[in-house]
């Protein structure tokens, strides 16, 4: 059966699905986890089935549809874009020129709408999302939003299908994981890691525990309730114990939200004091301004219109420091609390920076300025939908992406994307030394350069699983991941794995034994960058 009549033929599934969901939103659409209504079992087939939505698993499902391919995408969100369209609207890029193939295409696109013939990475979180919506179209692929996965079924070392918790299964003939989480490549039995290596792992020096100067204390600050008390415990978000230089452990680094702000008076939202909010979270930030900290402002990004993407700067900010450590093997209930420990705490953040009596004056009047973007995330109360999840579980394959990469210490041979961003790890615990507290885990070391991103690192071990990509959660360890997690570059694999997905179909092939030199062929094609460009 052809492409479109293979296509065609998932129309009719697609559409008794979307009767079966609610014809209004539901009320309180600001949540990571839907739980499913009750729905007759539906099986839909497929060539390729990509599940998430954000701006890897778009690449993918795009790309395997234009080779040919009958492509659907599995959402458990309610939007496309996942952090592109869900704030992260001040791109962090590296080399441009790395960027080709469909990820230059949507940046071009979003230049497009705001007037420009080139690739514009400053955008608003509405454009971003209307870029996707078009690109999804265009290539004619079904989404199904709402879906969380609940199970597989594989044959030997093949996934035959998924099943979903609102009783959708997807039988299809390639897989790919684009989610944030890898949560189908760990229900498919594929190995993985969670939290930081030990430096001896992969001989690496920038793996493990790691105290750096960067978005840390710049004064003393006491970190216990009753200052100077010991006895009196430590102030909520600092740990007991010491950070052992290099050392491995379970911490992944802290995730935010990237919330777009507006100064414009007219399309400001004022920050509201949220439900849950508890003024002894921000004693640790009062008590630090207190000690004359006040560059509070710093990494207000603008964007168009009068917008931000706003992001940490600091060592108290928007990031919620070791709060984040049991998402990644979490449930989704589990990951649903601390989705709205999150919210509550940035909500409360921003309410106490532009309220409280002990935030110095100047400061407080500079804050009640901002406010969320009105015409931003409107079924979510203005407040961005996803949280920036920089770090999950992250594959082990044959060949795992390291800071030896980074640096141009080796150089993967079967390329199929450029990663270029610094090695950037936002902090990952806070601990008391010599009776102030410290932050622990931020690095943030340049690479030598663009390098390739090894084909091997998108596909698991042959005997794990023949037929599922990991464009997102792919094989790196914790500080390699940081220089690759990079939006831009998730397009990219995202692509490469669509395209090697319709190779090995059309071949007839597992992933791992397609001819590297036939994928090649076709990534330049499709105008992805392979190699490293020239210095500069």
């Amino acid at each position: 059966m052809s492409a479109p009549k293979r296509l065609a033929a998932l129309l009719p599934a697609f559409l008794a699905i979307l009767a079966t969901l609610p014809s209004a939103a539901p009320a309180g659409l600001l949540r990571y986890y839907f739980p499913p209504e009750k729905t007759a079992p539906r099986v839909v087939e497929a060539d390729v089935c990509v599940y998430g939505a954000n701006s890897g698993g778009i690449a993918a499902a795009v790309a395997a549809a234009r080779a040919g391919q009958a492509a659907v995408i599995v959402n458990p969100a309610l939007h496309l874009g996942g952090l592109t369209s869900g704030g992260l609207g001040h791109t962090d890029t590296g080399d441009k020129r790395g960027i080709g193939g469909i990820s230059r295409e949507f940046y071009q696109r979003v230049g497009r709408h705001y007037g420009s013939g080139a690739m514009v990475m400053n955008f608003e979180p509405h454009v971003a999302e209307a870029v996707y919506k078009e690109l999804v179209a265009a290539a004619k692929i079904p989404v199904f939003h709402r879906e969380f996965l609940a199970s597989v079924e594989k044959s030997g070392a093949r996934l035959v299908s998924l099943t979903t918790e609102g009783g959708l299964t997807v039988r299809a003939k390639m897989f790919i994981d684009a989610s944030y989480e890898g949560d189908l490549m760990a229900k498919a039995g594929v190995s993985f890691h969670v939290g930081r290596e030990g430096n001896g792992v992969y001989g690496e020096t920038l793996n493990g525990a790691y105290v750096s100067k960067g978005h840390q204390f710049l004064y003393p600050v006491d970190p216990y309730v009753v200052a100077g008390d010991p006895k009196s415990g430590l102030l909520p978000g600092i740990e007991d114990g010491q950070p052992v230089p290099g050392a491995g452990d379970h911490r992944v680094q802290a995730y935010n939200f990237r919330v777009c702000m507006t100064d414009t008076a007219a399309n400001r939202v004022p920050f509201q004091k949220p439900a849950g909010y508890n003024r002894a979270d921000y004693e640790l930030l009062a008590r630090y301004l207190a000690a004359g900290w006040d560059d509070v402002f710093y990494k207000f990004d603008r964007v168009p219109n009068g917008k931000t993407d706003t992001n940490n700067h600091g060592a108290v900010s928007t990031d919620f420091i070791g709060a984040n450590y049991g998402w990644p093997e979490g449930s989704y209930a589990e990951r649903e609390k601390l989705f709205q420990a999150h919210v509550t705490w940035q909500r409360g953040l921003f309410w106490f920076l532009a309220n409280d009596p002990a935030v110095p004056a100047h400061i407080r009047a500079a804050m009640a300025v901002w406010g969320l973007a009105k015409d931003e995330f409107a079924d979510t109360e203005n407040w961005p939908r996803q949280l920036y999840v920089r770090e999950s579980r992250r594959m082990v394959s044959d060949y795992v992406m390291t800071e030896h990469d980074c640096r141009w210490h080796r150089t993967a041979p079967d390329s199929v994307g450029l990663a270029s961003y610094g090695m950037d790890s936002h902090n990952c615990r806070r601990f008391v030394r010599d009776g102030r507290v410290l932050n622990e885990g931020n690095v943030q070391v340049g690479c030598a350069g663009a390098y390739p991103v090894s084909y091997r690192s998108i596909v698991p071990k042959k005997s794990e699983c023949e037929n599922l990509l990991v464009p997102v959660c792919l094989a790196a360890s914790h500080i390699a991941y940081g220089s690759i997690r990079m939006e831009p570059v998730f397009m990219i694999l995202g692509e490469s794995s669509g395209i090697a997905a319709d190779l090995a179909i059309r071949g007839k092939l597992p992933l791992q034994d397609v001819p590297y030199a036939e994928l090649r062929a076709a990534l330049l094609k499709a105008g992805q960058v392979l190699d490293t460009p020239a210095k500069k």
